[in-house]
């Protein structure tokens, strides 16, 4: 993966970031963050500043991803409509 993505400005002036996926073109809609100390990957709804320490990620993307093993992994949603 490559780091977060700087925020692209679609045709309807709305801010969007890319999935930090290698030739994934979808939007991002999560944030990944690793959190070496604890072992711990925090997946996210999408932040709302891009992170260079972080990883923005396509739903499809953020719903398959795998943590190395013996980590923990950690979704937070958000329960804003």
């Amino acid at each position: 993966m490559s780091g977060a993505h700087a925020g692209v400005r679609t045709s309807d002036g709305s801010s969007s970031r890319p999935c930090s996926k290698v030739a994934c073109t979808d939007e991002a809609v999560a944030t990944l963050t690793y959190v070496y100390a604890d072992s711990m990957v925090v997946v996210g709804p999408l932040s709302m500043v891009s992170d260079p320490h972080s990883y923005d990620l396509c739903a499809r993307h953020a719903e398959r991803l795998s943590a190395p093993q013996g980590w923990q992994v950690v979704r937070h949603v958000s329960l804003a409509g």
